[in-house]
Order: C-alpha cells, then sequence, then structure tokens
C-alpha cells in the first residue's frame, strides 16, 4: 500500500522542490548576481569534464572485464573447480503484457541454447487477465513449443483487479513466483537457499554462459544469500531497427549501467536481474502497487536486512530491446515515456528515507552515504545538462549592460565552448564502444554505417536534455504533486 503519512509525503516532495528551486534560482541569480553565476558555470564545466573523465575510466573497465568474461567457458570453469554447483537451481520468471510472439520466443530460444543443465531451470512466463485475447493464444503456443525444454515450465495469468494493485510487471511477477511455489518448489522440496531468481523482462535474452557464470559468482561471492546479482542490459536486439535518436538513447543507458558496474558500492538492481528466493519469500515478494519493482526490491532487502544487502556485479551481459516503434515519431514518444518511466524511480526516495528513519539498526554513515548519492543523482539527472545548457549565455541576457560590458562577459562562452569541447572526450569514447558493441551485422550494414553509428553520437546533447533531464524532471515533479499526478506502469510496446 502506498504510505500517505505526512512524513512520507514531504519525503516524496524533496526531489522535485531541490530541481524546480535549482532551475529558478539558475534565472533569478543570473539577473542579480551574473558574476557570481558565470564564475560558478565555470567550475561547473570544469567539474562536467572531470566527471566525465572518471566515468569514462569506469566506463572502460567494465568493458574491458566483460570481454575478458566473455572467453571464458564458465561451465567448464565449473566442473574443474571444487564448487559444487550440481544442486543450483535457478528460476526464470518472465512477464509479459502485449509483446509479440516474435520477441517471446526469441528470449525461450536463448534459454534453450544454455550450456547450464536445463534440468535445473524451472521457467515460468506469466501473462495478464487485462491483455488481450492474443496474449493466450501466444502463452498457449509457447507451451507447446517450449514446455519440454526444461526440468519445469509453467504458463500463469496474473489476474486482474486485485485489490491494492498497481497493473505492472511487480504485481504480475510476485503473482508467478507465489504460484511457482505453490505448485512445484514446495511440493518437490526444494531447499530456497539452492534457488536464484532471476526475474527478466519479456524480450531479455541471454548467452549460452551466462547461467553458468551466475552461479559461478553466486558460490564463490563472500554473501551469496545477501545479495542480488546484476548484468550488464544491452540494449542491442533490435538496434539495427531504431532511428539514430533511439540509438543513441539505448546505447547511452547501457554504458550508464556498464560504468555502475565498476562503483558497486553505489548499484542498485536495474531490470533484469537475479537475487536468492530465501530472500525473497522472507521479505515478503515484491512491492504490487509500484512502478519501480525492480529497484524498489533492494530497498526492501537492505532494509529488511538492516543494510546486510548489496549488489554483485556480474560484468557480462543481457541482451534486450532498443525502443522502436513502426515509426519516428512514435518512437520518440515511447522512448520519452521509457525514460520517464525509469525517472519515477524517484519514487523510491520516500520508501528509503522513510525506512532509514525507522530502522534504527542502519548506522547513521550508510544512511548519509545512501542518502546523498540516491539523492544527487536523481537530481543530476533532471538538471545537469540544463545547468550547462542555459547557464552559459543566461548572464549575458539577464545580467544587464553593467555585466555585459566586463571582460568576464566577453570570455564566458569562449571559456564554456573549450571546456565542452574538451568533454567530448567522452562522447569519442562512447562513440567508438558502440560500434564494438554491435550484434552480427544485417545483410544491408555496409562499410559506410559505420561512419553514420559513429557521428550519430553528436546527437547526445539533444538526448540528455530532452529525453534525460525533461522526463526525470516531469517524473520528479509528479511525485512532488502526488495524488492524481502520480505515474502508473507504462508498458514498452516491442516492435520487430
Amino acid at each position: 500500500m502506498i504510505n500517505h503519512s505526512s512524513s512520507y509525503r514531504f519525503y516524496g516532495m524533496i526531489p522535485g522542490l531541490l530541481a524546480w528551486t535549482t532551475i529558478i534560482l539558475m534565472f533569478v541569480l543570473s539577473w542579480l548576481m551574473p558574476t557570481a553565476v558565470a564564475i560558478f558555470i565555470i567550475l561547473f564545466d570544469i567539474y562536467w569534464l572531470l566527471k566525465t573523465l572518471y566515468l569514462s575510466f569506469h566506463l572502460r573497465a567494465t568493458f574491458s572485464k566483460m570481454r575478458e568474461n566473455l572467453k571464458v567457458s564458465w561451465l567448464e570453469k565449473l566442473q574443474v573447480s571444487s564448487i559444487k554447483y550440481q544442486n543450483i537451481y535457478h528460476l526464470i520468471v518472465l512477464p509479459m503484457y502485449k509483446e509479440p510472439y516474435e520477441v517471446i520466443r526469441e528470449s525461450l530460444q536463448s534459454l534453450v541454447k544454455i550450456n547450464y543443465p536445463k534440468d535445473k531451470l524451472i521457467v515460468v512466463l506469466s501473462a495478464e487477465e487485462r491483455a488481450s485475447q492474443s496474449a493466450q493464444e501466444i502463452i498457449e503456443k509457447i507451451q507447446r513449443e517450449f514446455g519440454d525444454k526444461f526440468f519445469k515450465f509453467l504458463t500463469t495469468t496474473h489476474p486482474a483487479n486485485i485489490p491494492d494493485e498497481l497493473p505492472g510487471k511487480g504485481s504480475n511477477q510476485t503473482w508467478a513466483v507465489k504460484q511457482v511455489k505453490k505448485l512445484i518448489i514446495d511440493p518437490l522440496k526444494i531447499p530456497y537457499e539452492n534457488i536464484l531468481v532471476s526475474v527478466f523482462d519479456a524480450d531479455t535474452q541471454v548467452l549460452p554462459d551466462y547461467f553458468s557464470h551466475l552461479t559461478y559468482v553466486f558460490l564463490t561471492c563472500k554473501h551469496p544469500q545477501r545479495s542480488s546479482f546484476q548484468p550488464i542490459p544491452l540494449f542491442t536486439n533490435n538496434i539495427f531497427q531504431a532511428p539514430a535518436l533511439a540509438r543513441v538513447i539505448a546505447l547511452s543507458s547501457t554504458f550508464w549501467h556498464m560504468i555502475q558496474q565498476s562503483r558497486p558500492e553505489r548499484q542498485t538492481t536495474f531490470s533484469s536481474h537475479s537475487m536468492p528466493f530465501g530472500a525473497i519469500v522472507e521479505i515478503g515478494f515484491w512491492n504490487t502497487d509500484i512502478v519501480s519493482e525492480d529497484s524498489r526490491i533492494f530497498w526492501q532487502c537492505y532494509l529488511y536486512y538492516d543494510a546486510d544487502w548489496r549488489v554483485e556485479p556480474l560484468f557480462y551481459p543481457v541482451s534486450m530491446d532498443a525502443n522502436v516503434a513502426p515509426n519516428f515519431w512514435q518512437t520518440m514518444v515511447n522512448q520519452y515515456k521509457q525514460q520517464r518511466r525509469w525517472g519515477w524511480g524517484c519514487e523510491n526516495i520516500p520508501y528509503m528515507l522513510n525506512g532509514f528513519w525507522k530502522n534504527r539498526k542502519i548506522l547513521l554513515r550508510e544512511k548519509i552515504y545512501w542518502g546523498f548519492n540516491v539523492m544527487e543523482g536523481f537530481h543530476s539527472w533532471a538538471t545537469n545538462a540544463l545547468i550547462i545548457f542555459f547557464l552559459g549565455w543566461l548572464p549575458l541576457i539577464l545580467g544587464g549592460s553593467a555585466f555585459n560590458f566586463t571582460l568576464l562577459s566577453y570570455n564566458l562562452p569562449q571559456i564554456t565552448r573549450i571546456i565542452m569541447t574538451l568533454a567530448m572526450i567522452g562522447i569519442i569514447t562512447s562513440a567508438i564502444l558502440s560500434i564494438i558493441l554491435l550484434p552480427p551485422k544485417p545483410s544491408w550494414f555496409r562499410k559506410w554505417h559505420y561512419l553514420l553509428y559513429f557521428f550519430q553520437w553528436f546527437l547526445m546533447p539533444i538526448t540528455l536534455i530532452i529525453f534525460g533531464a525533461f522526463p526525470a524532471l516531469e517524473a520528479q515533479t509528479r511525485l512532488m504533486l502526488g495524488g492524481r499526478f502520480r505515474l502508473g506502469f507504462w508498458f514498452t510496446p516491442k516492435h520487430r
């Protein structure tokens, strides 16, 4: 249930208040204190340059480690080691809504091709009752095709109109996992500590060694029963069908999550990931009245286990769909809505802060560390691009003639231009890595396409503002206003 207490409501207003205060001050101070603002934007641009270089190092480090991991035969490594992996089961949950048959089939085919023993795989495909009749036809068709490929294959239908539920992925997967527990796991008396749950989006595809690698990390990490396991989402399944703007947005998201892999101390779960089944049962499954269940589950565990929870980065990819619609403008609309839904992860801020206030067992320094990093991350998402774009010229427009006749006003555009040009190092790094990460090329792909895929990255300033700051700011504003402005779960249409 959504918490309606006054303190929880106040916590939810903080991100939006901070963002809008920053934006308003940009204009007011550019008018009242143009010299101070000009100095600030120069310093801020330098900070942005240093941060770009810092994040580029993390991106390259993750990329190198991922490439090394992709060269390893992880099943063979399990077999030649003394690790007892034979009793580890994998429960793979695929919630679906209106995805086409081709998308679901590709995901199931990737599971059939894995080299981990398939007699240790329990797969559940869970449709929504509120979806069209075609969804039921799809799961019946999938059942006939893949029903005998794994140890157990279960299809379920999440009922509509369950009281206090928000229709979406979280409520669907909770229903599905409860059904698996009741119908398969408990009757077979499979120990909970031997089961890893992987909740995948319906378009998630895995490489043959994925579950062998996941098992290895699970059995060799320090806290296997108190950890989530996060792969790198590569939004490349249909990347060649996406327009340039959508490609840049999709690959930028991939790079951000690659950077986070090298900073596990501040990483939370996102989209497709894995965690121990015993923990899921113990905390009472996923919240069923929220949109961002993928990141909320981290905070559920973190608070329930008094901060004894962390994310183990896998440095290993899964591939997912880029946002593509039948035409360019619908792709752009869908892209904005998807980014806004991801930005709605700010709904976890009041949950986190309220939990910190109530839980006296978590150390104060842990609360300050997480509170600052999470708040700073969402604030930067909504405001940094706007600060860079506006403050380079706002003092010149609003500062008046007294400021415009100063040497600082004359040099401000040149200084900011030089610093931002140097920051293009990050764009060049992204452009090169994006070409390396491309999946096998279609027959129509020619050498000149590499130039197109390189220079598309100069669209990034547009994506940072229109598909970055704006949807994040809208999400935080909606959370601040509450009530009817709150977002429901928006299903991202899949297209082939």
